[in-house]
């Protein structure tokens, strides 16, 4: 089988690191996430997952499930929701999502435009999954979501490729244009975010370093800042990782109960509403 060579650098070739470990759940039988295109797509790019990100874990199919779920919800309230995912890369979440029940939402695709091109390799657009080649920060993306219509922000591993005050200005623009929206994100800590922007860096293995995430910070720190961003009190709600076996399957939730020192200073995943007007 003629495989592609994804010939992507940078934070695009990061869109890599998540679908190994996506397929390597969908390829188990007890995995946590149901996902042929996924298998689909890792098999067929010609790329050594391991020697760059090292042996697959549960972790970033355990954030898709966390999304999913999430945005199941959302649509079980709003049938005609769209949803938007910022630098989506190779995620594979609309085929997750093709029930009947979801046949009236709307799913926009908004990422640079070589990882457009690579997604396009594999993943068709159509009137109902559009893909924008564009970057998340740039707000011409938000023309392309019909107004009066709910909407649901999904950003996963992307907001730590920015700045704090991209992370803000972005934020701002948001509840502005979207207001009432749910926006859903996974953050990095305060230390990893500090070692990727160490002189040595993040060595993910002796092959592969990360790109510098220059934002990071602790879970106590989410609900002052996004408030104070948006000008009025808001609330962050962390979202626990369940994963499914192993040490961190019964350490995880032990840790959240007896350990909330430790867990606040944990990279995670959380949302909020944003607020329906800005103060």
């Amino acid at each position: 089988m003629n495989q592609t060579v994804p010939n992507l650098t940078g934070v695009p070739e990061t869109t890599l690191w998540p679908l190994h470990n996506r397929a390597s759940e969908a390829a188990r039988p007890d995995g946590c996430i149901h996902d042929p295109k996924c298998l689909e797509i890792y098999r067929a790019l010609d790329y050594d997952y391991d020697r760059s990100f090292g042996p697959a874990d549960a972790s970033h199919g355990v954030r898709s499930q966390l999304f999913d779920q999430k945005i199941a919800e959302f649509l079980q309230q709003h049938p005609n929701g769209v949803i938007v995912n910022l630098g989506e890369g190779l995620e594979t979440e609309r085929f997750r999502f093709e029930e009947p029940e979801y046949a009236q939402s709307l799913w926009l695709s908004v990422d640079l435009p070589e990882a457009i091109a690579l997604r396009e390799r594999f993943i068709q657009p159509d009137e109902r999954h559009l893909h924008i080649p564009l970057s998340a920060l740039d707000t011409a993306w938000f023309d392309a979501v019909p107004p009066d219509r709910p909407v649901f922000i999904a950003a996963q591993g992307l907001f730590m490729y920015f700045t704090e005050d991209e992370v803000g200005t972005l934020t701002k623009a948001m509840a502005r244009r979207f207001p009432g929206a749910l926006l859903m994100f996974d953050y990095l800590n305060t230390f990893l975010s500090r070692k990727t922007m160490s002189d040595k860096g993040w060595m993910k293995t002796k092959h592969y370093r990360t790109p510098p995430m220059p934002w990071g910070l602790d879970r106590d720190q989410l609900t002052p800042l996004f408030s104070r961003w948006l000008e009025q009190p808001v609330e962050v709600h962390n979202v626990t990782f369940l994963y499914p076996r192993g040490f961190w399957h019964w350490f995880v939730p032990f840790a959240e109960k007896h350990l909330p020192r430790l867990m606040n200073r944990v990279p995670g995943v959380c949302w909020l509403q944003l607020p329906d007007r800005q103060g």
